[in-house]
């Protein structure tokens, strides 16, 4: 994904309200698949990455990328945006 690709992505998600947290309960298996859902049907989350999880922000927002199959767009503060595109064919997809 180029910087270009990135900043228009981080733009569009700037008004996006988190869908989920990971906090000291750590990284599920129902969170996954939560979160992979949510990616097939909007193809870009944000994450609240909450203290209490106990890793530092922007690993767990790697593992949780690497389990999801998406790339991480940003970690900022303890907020995570992800993307994966969606592999529907009747949907709208982002445009870069």
């Amino acid at each position: 994904m180029t910087s270009k690709q990135r900043s228009n992505l981080k733009s569009k998600a700037a008004m996006m309200k988190p869908i989920a947290q990971i906090g000291k309960e750590g990284v599920g298996e129902n969170l996954i698949k939560s979160l992979s859902e949510a990616l097939e049907a909007r193809e870009l989350i944000k994450v609240n990455l909450l203290p209490a999880s106990g890793e530092d922000g922007e690993k767990l927002a790697a593992d949780v990328a690497q389990l999801l199959r998406a790339e991480v767009v940003a970690v900022i503060g303890r907020k995570a945006i992800f993307y994966r595109r969606s592999s529907r064919k009747d949907f709208q997809h982002i445009e870069f």
